[in-house]
């Protein structure tokens, strides 16, 4: 037998009951679409190619493989007129497939790299031309079942609508997936009849075929029935996510993390969490989040592609595509937009937003400011209501604000603008000019009192009844 293997991925069905115009394959799941998981879990069995059959919105899912799996080979399924015919038409394609040949449907984003590395393990020890990936289930309806002798070896597979009553019986199912020897599938791919209920080629008759050519036939029972399940519409991708999720969770707890409420917590698959991370309850982490040691994160909080160093907080806050600094501080309600970076031991508080801004070691913007194309020096301090104004309507410009700088409340800085170190904005300015280092910026206008106003031009208010009274004269009644 040839050391080669192979893997075919079933995906060219659109999932007419997702009601969608993406086809049901990139439906997402917890960082990736349904499609990427498989591709994912083939990974496990390192396959010196694999194939993905397209159909419909094959231009999709094409665009989806150029970005996420270059290395896979498409073959359009012009019709689709079963799974025995989506594999013919690979085969077909590829003439030259030799070795293992693994199949799987690209909806059954559950199933775990480890299972598919065991059913060839099993596969090529045992030297079977057919071997299925297998389940026992407590409700079998709609699933194709596994039929076997009385010593217990598989006969063939029945799909529930070709069923008799025996049959419909049997608890053990067709997960869908399998491990065939090259040159057998080849062969008895040709021999697919259209004698079903549905008038189409089932690949599953290859087993039957196989075992009556004389070839050996077996199968591995999956640990967790969960993996095989696929996904025909929104309310069972619900489901799927669900089961994931906890999947997800209950590895990083037994890794190390600590969530408060793991039901509340959504982390992809994609993402990384260290252990001694405590996750606090209505977290997502998304995409290529990457969580360090000693971190807390949340309640409340969504990290997008978000790198969080050791010991850092982030409370009620979103990130995406930032960077947060060992023992930094975020939130709460905080707003990182992409390219904001913030070194060790900075401060980004209640309502404060930033955009490619990079807040330097120590530095503080404790609340209500906006900081965008900007990089603001160490342990420089940036008061309530500051705003760097970095669009003219045209383009973007930057704003420097200089080590120790200290920037006071309700002033802003209209880029391009320089703040030097030490230097110190007064509350209230509109800086448009560069502030030399240890200089003080005042841009404000000089304060006018106008004497008795109130009474000259709200005569008998609320107001004016609180003035006189302050003044001490008399007649004024209490309010």
């Amino acid at each position: 037998m040839s050391s080669e293997r192979s893997a075919i991925i079933l995906a060219a069905g659109l999932g007419t009951r997702m009601k969608s115009s993406k086809p049901k394959m990139l439906h997402e799941m917890l960082g990736r679409p349904l499609l990427g998981h498989v591709l994912q879990a083939t990974r496990a069995i390192g396959p010196d190619q694999r194939i993905v059959v397209v159909g419909a919105a094959a231009d999709q899912v094409t665009a989806f493989l150029d970005e996420a799996a270059p290395d896979a080979a498409t073959v359009l399924q012009a019709e689709q007129l079963g799974t025995g015919h989506a594999v013919r038409t690979a085969v077909e394609a590829f003439p030259d497939l030799a070795g293992t040949v693994i199949v799987a449907c690209g909806d059954t984003p559950l199933l775990r790299p480890d299972t598919l590395a065991e059913l060839v393990e099993v596969h090529e020890k045992t030297r079977q031309a057919v071997t299925v990936l297998t389940a026992e289930v407590e409700d079998p309806s709609g699933f194709g079942r596994i039929v076997r002798d009385g010593e217990g070896n598989v006969l063939r597979n029945v799909e529930h609508r070709d069923a008799d009553l025996a049959e419909l019986a049997i608890r053990e199912i067709n997960s869908g997936t399998y491990a065939f020897d090259a040159e057998v599938l080849r062969e008895q791919l040709f021999k697919l009849d259209t004698a079903n209920d549905q008038g189409e080629l089932y690949l599953t008759d290859v087993i039957e075929l196989a075992r009556e050519a004389g070839h050996p036939v077996g199968a591995v029972v999956v640990d967790d029935p969960t993996e095989v399940l696929g996904c025909n519409d929104r309310a069972q991708l619900a489901a799927l996510r669900r089961i994931l999720q906890r999947r997800i969770n209950t590895e990083l707890m037994k890794a190390g993390v600590t969530m408060e409420d793991p039901d509340t917590t959504w982390i992809d698959a994609t993402a990384k969490v260290a252990p001694d991370v405590l996750v606090r309850p209505g977290v997502q982490l998304k995409g290529a989040t990457a969580v360090d040691s000693g971190a807390e994160i949340g309640p409340d909080t969504t990290l997008t592609d978000t790198i969080v160093g050791a010991g850092a907080v982030v409370v009620r806050s979103h990130a995406d595509q930032a960077t947060i600094g060992e023992n930094a501080h975020v939130g709460p309600f905080a707003h990182l937009r992409p390219a904001s970076k913030l070194a060790e031991k900075a401060k980004v508080g209640a309502f404060v937003e930033t955009k490619n801004a990079e807040i330097g070691p120590g530095a503080k913007a404790n609340h209500l400011a906006y900081l965008g194309d900007a990089a603001v020096g160490a342990d420089a301090n940036i008061g309530c209501g500051v705003i760097t104004a970095n669009y003219d309507g045209v383009s973007k410009h930057r704003t420097e604000i200089g080590e120790g700088a200290f920037i006071g409340c309700d002033s802003v800085l209209v880029a391009p603008v320089a703040i030097g170190d030490g230097a110190y904005v007064a509350a209230g300015s509109t800086i448009v000019k560069d502030v030399d280092p240890g200089d003080l910026g005042v841009a404000r206008a000089r304060q006018a009192s106008l004497e008795d106003w109130v009474a000259k031009k709200r005569p008998g208010t609320v107001s004016d009844k609180a003035a006189r009274r302050a003044k001490g004269e008399a007649g004024v009644a209490e309010a």
